[in-house]
């Protein structure tokens, strides 16, 4: 790819992050005033909506587009990434934003680990000292002792762990499958699960949470839209580095917006979990698997 795709997928990936944060503002916001379940379902309910028009505008036509080769592990690749949303949702309305991210960053590493057993994929001796200090900086940031060193503080931890199943399921599935199969799958089967659970707390909105709920779908849309864009442009190991601004502009809302405070550790340790996962990147190139 060229210098100025790769600009441009910088661009998308700084513009994606940009739009999940506010997602998750939206969704820590809308999960305080109603359930998890409620405000994650209507947000599932806009996602599944998206990929139907994008599959029967797939010029392959309908059902080429959306069949499947296997369907259960489309499957648990939706019920991951269900259980995920849920879990890291919660755990802003418990911890906050920053702390959550903080934790969360240990995902890349979690990939990396997970790519062996799974993937079939070589993990090197430098990326496994790399995720080794990756949870190194999660017991900075947990502090044992600390009033934020709880059960709940898992909670990040585990949706760390569910995405990066999930993750590392979807590059399995793509292997036979295009992309968009897995993107769909992920709506449909996901707002499929949602509803199962979610409309049992079914509350009546104003109009003005009505607005933040489109709002919250319509973001979601778009973060997912510019990232699928992104890795299109450019090459994964340019753009990536550029997804941990996120937790610069997660920190900067849950300060700004949700007056969270910032303990210094906190940063320190995410800070090491960034530095680690950054480490890795710089290692593999494209083609290579790492030594």
């Amino acid at each position: 790819m060229s210098a100025s795709d790769n600009r441009a997928g910088i661009w998308l990936m700084v513009a994606g992050v940009a739009a999940f944060t506010l997602q998750d503002g939206l969704s820590r916001y809308l999960a305080g005033e109603y359930t998890v379940w409620f405000s994650i379902m209507l947000r599932y309910w806009f996602f599944a909506a998206f990929v139907l028009v994008m599959a029967l505008r797939r010029p392959e036509g309908f059902r080429a587009a959306v069949s499947l080769k296997r369907p259960g592990l489309h499957f648990g690749r939706a019920v991951l990434h269900v259980s995920e949303i849920l879990v890291i949702v919660l755990s802003f309305t418990l911890i906050g934003l920053i702390n959550t991210h903080a934790v969360f960053q240990i995902c890349p590493l979690l990939v990396a680990a997970l790519a062996g057993p799974v993937l079939g994929e070589k993990v090197s001796r430098a990326q496994w000292l790399a995720i080794g200090a990756g949870f190194c900086g999660i017991l900075l940031i947990l502090r044992p002792g600390s009033d934020l060193f709880t059960s709940l503080a898992l909670l990040p931890l585990l949706a760390a762990l569910l995405f990066a199943l999930y993750t590392v399921l979807t590059r399995l599935a793509t292997r036979e499958e295009g992309a968009f199969v897995a993107f769909f799958w992920s709506g449909i089967l996901g707002a499929g699960l949602m509803t199962l659970g979610g409309v049992w707390f079914w509350e009546p909105m104003p109009a003005t949470h009505w607005g933040l709920t489109l709002a919250n779908g319509a973001v979601a849309i778009l973060a997912n839209w510019l990232i699928i864009r992104c890795y299109s442009k450019a090459e994964a190991n340019v753009v990536q580095p550029f997804a941990y601004l996120q937790l610069v502009f997660v920190t900067l809302m849950g300060v700004l917006v949700f007056h969270e405070p910032v303990q210094p550790m906190t940063l320190a340790g995410a800070g090491v979990i960034v530095l680690a996962g950054l480490s890795t990147l710089i290692r593999v190139r494209p083609g290579q698997s790492g030594t």
